[in-house]
């Protein structure tokens, strides 16, 4: 199955930019008080992508013979992913004020790229090992 190891991780980045993408578009669009944050189709959009984010990055597990409880940088990214989605749903539903939501949205965003730095140096520490920080 290594073969497929390229095409999975393109299918993976692919995915990851398209969703972190949509979200801040539906961030801006919630921010700006547009229905369009919250509409249907942009919904099951934003579903569909994350799936194949999701499917794309258990191909990959099983490709690499990885376990992501054993390898500490991907446990890192597994938590991470966890803080980007209560955020995510902070920032775009359960936020009381607009206010809120923005902030949620920026800690979402931060979370976000933390979590591709971790992905970027295959470290927990991530973007912090270029400070000397792990």
């Amino acid at each position: 199955m290594i073969e497929y190891y390229l095409p999975i991780k393109h299918l993976h980045i692919a995915a990851v930019l398209a969703s972190v993408t949509l979200f801040s578009l539906r961030g801006a669009a919630m921010l700006a008080g547009s229905r369009l944050a919250g509409a249907t189709p942009v919904r099951w959009l934003s579903y569909g992508i994350d799936t194949s984010l999701l499917i794309a990055a258990l191909m990959l597990l099983a490709v690499l013979h990885l376990n992501p409880f054993t390898t500490p940088w991907l446990a890192m990214k597994l938590a991470l992913l966890l803080a980007y989605i209560v955020l995510g749903s902070l920032a775009l539903r359960r936020g009381r004020t607009r206010a809120r939501r923005a902030l949620w949205l920026l800690a979402a965003l931060a979370v976000f790229t933390f979590m591709y730095g971790v992905a970027r140096m295959h470290h927990p520490a991530g973007w912090l090992l270029l400070l000397g920080a792990g």
